[in-house]
């Protein structure tokens, strides 16, 4: 029996098995291990789904080039169940998915959302998948079993399928760390040597953007390799289950329009993937300009969306987009325009970045905001608005999430919204409003279900 094979033949309800990458703690070097998986499975003729767990843009956009399709999110404070379910069946016609974990597997907030608080382990204990943990063994040996132990009994409902080593320094390193997992009949499924040259890059925010890594593909290639080299593949996939059967329900996602002037460039990207499947679900036709172009709104369209990103990288740029910035303001004086984050910023009157440089932006909002003196800004939140805004009436409660390290110099707008964080306590973001115009700092993720009439 080949390896597809065996994963076909294990798939129910048309979803197939599938496994979590989650880690003790952050930079254990889950992205890295998933991401070799990913072009190692593919190279095999596998189709692999992948998923990431928790609010995170820019390591699904390394998963879709890695695995060839599109990544979702897959979040416990801020999805419904039904949400998530209805995500599984993007694995439709996959022999395998992958989730990535954030941060430690057990790692969330103090307060639940939706159902949970935005661990890893939800995700792991709500679909049945088992988890793969990830562990940067070095500097030491041994203990890394002890350290598996704790995290294999910390929870009931979470089953961890084995462990691959990261950061082996020698092959007797790796003899002595698995050493300890053989006396307690733990799997390795594999091991990943120091290899430093494939680490990608990072900014403020997380990885550099996919779409502007260099020779990505030779990279994923070289990780490919190492992961032939050093995992055990077919018993990696043996461990993968199928999810829970649980129903999968379509709750609608409300577009902002009927046609969605998209700003997407490399300085507005971090729109999430279900967001623009839900509106091209829901009817919706998405029409993507780009502001670095000094492209304005298609004039068709009935709404405008600028998401996140990185303007303040290229706050020259769209300063000088007097094209774009003409076209945004016609646009705006009779349909709605909405940013979120950086999109937010960038309607703004002005931007102050990093070397103390002010850019005059939109000037669509009152907002000031200053890149020189960083403070970071970043959890859930839970906003009810006070207007319309982002397709939504006023009254809305939505989940979102912000991060962010922008200092708000002035704000002169009337508020959005009520926003709070997940422990109930009201923020000082509000959003802001004028005419037709408004934007947050959080990026919405989806509307509360308690709020679903």
């Amino acid at each position: 029996m080949t390896v597809t094979d065996y994963v076909v033949t294990t798939a129910t309800n048309g979803r197939p098995p599938g496994l979590i990458i989650a880690a003790p703690s952050t930079n254990s070097g889950k992205t890295t291990v998933t991401l070799a998986l990913h072009a190692a499975l593919r190279r095999r003729g596998l189709t692999v789904q992948p998923y990431k767990c928790g609010p995170d843009y820019i390591d699904p956009a390394f998963h879709k080039i890695a695995a060839g399709r599109p990544c979702f999110n897959l979040d416990s404070w801020a999805f419904g169940q039904d949400r998530i379910t209805f995500l599984l069946d993007a694995a439709t016609g996959a022999d395998l998915c992958l989730a990535e974990g954030v941060m430690g597997l057990f790692d969330g907030g103090s307060a639940v959302g939706a159902w949970g608080n935005g661990a890893t382990a939800d995700i792991a204990a709500f679909t049945g998948w088992p988890v793969v943990l990830v562990i940067d063994v070095a500097g030491q040996a041994q203990s890394a079993a002890a350290l598996t132990l704790g995290f294999a009994r910390y929870r009931s409902d979470v089953h961890i399928a084995g462990v691959i080593l990261n950061n082996v320094a020698s092959p007797r390193h790796e003899a002595l760390v698995r050493d300890g997992f053989a006396a307690h009949d733990i799997p390795v499924l594999g091991s990943f040597e120091r290899q430093r040259d494939l680490t990608l890059k990072k900014r403020h925010l997380g990885l550099v953007q996919a779409r502007e890594t260099a020779r990505l593909d030779t990279r994923l290639q070289q990780l490919a390799d190492s992961a032939t080299r050093g995992i055990d593949l077919d018993a990696l996939i043996r461990a993968a289950q199928p999810a829970r059967p649980i129903a999968s329900t379509n709750r609608p996602l409300t577009p902002p329009g009927q046609r969605i002037a998209l700003a997407h460039d490399d300085a507005f990207s971090f729109i999430y993937p279900h967001l623009t499947a839900g509106w091209r679900a829901a009817g919706a036709e998405i029409v993507p300009f780009s502001p670095l172009n000094d492209e304005g709104p298609d004039p068709s369209c009935d709404a405008a969306w600028l998401p996140g990103g990185y303007p303040e990288l290229h706050a020259g740029r769209l300063a000088a987009a007097t094209r774009f910035k003409a076209a945004l303001g016609a646009f705006s004086e009779t349909r709605a325009v909405h940013g979120e984050c950086g999109g937010y910023m960038t309607l703004g009157a002005g931007l102050i970045d990093a070397d103390g440089t002010r850019h005059a932006m939109a000037g669509l909002l009152g907002l000031e905001t200053d890149f020189a003196s960083r403070k970071l800004h970043l959890g859930y939140r839970l906003a009810t608005l006070q207007a319309a805004a982002a397709g939504h009436a006023a009254g809305s409660v939505l989940r979102g999430h912000e991060y962010h390290y922008a200092r708000v110099v002035t704000v002169s707008d009337e508020p959005l919204a009520e926003i709070r964080d997940p422990a109930g306590q009201l923020t000082a973001e509000t959003g802001s409003r004028r005419g037709h115009v408004t934007g947050t700092f959080f990026h919405l993720i989806d509307v509360a279900e308690e709020a679903i009439a």
